[in-house]
């Protein structure tokens, strides 16, 4: 798999999450509102070959008014150790006002009851190149 599909898997695993929590195609239509990716972090670590059978673990991490912070581990069928991981911040975004807007707090203390301890990759950013 090139770069695009890991994404591909991970944006359907996200989509997933949405309609698991309550925010699913009924929440956008009636509140006028969804969760948009304002940072994310994706680490690919092994190569995936076509056809092969993928599961993607989510976890939320932490979340506050109008923001949600979780991981995304993608594993291969054959692999224990994850081929991929995600991190992403969502923001809960007014979509008809264009811009963040409170979760309601139904919504908040769903994901408020589902956060999990952070993993230790969780957090990592790129670092700077070495020098050669």
């Amino acid at each position: 798999m090139n770069e695009a599909f890991y994404v591909l898997v991970f944006g359907h695993a996200t989509d997933a999450m949405m309609i698991e929590t309550g925010m699913g195609q009924q929440y956008r239509g009636e509140s006028g509102c969804s969760l948009y990716t304002a940072e994310a972090h994706v680490r690919y670590l092994r190569e995936v070959s076509e056809g092969t059978e993928l599961t993607v673990r989510t976890r939320i991490l932490g979340v506050d008014a109008k923001k949600v912070r979780l991981v995304l581990e993608m594993r291969a069928a054959n692999r224990k150790d994850p081929v991929a991981t995600s991190e992403l911040l969502m923001i809960h975004v007014d979509q008809s006002a264009g811009r963040a807007a409170p979760f309601p707090d139904a919504v908040r203390e769903r994901f408020a009851s589902l956060t999990e301890k952070a993993p230790e990759w969780a957090g990592s950013s790129i670092g700077p190149v070495p020098k050669s």
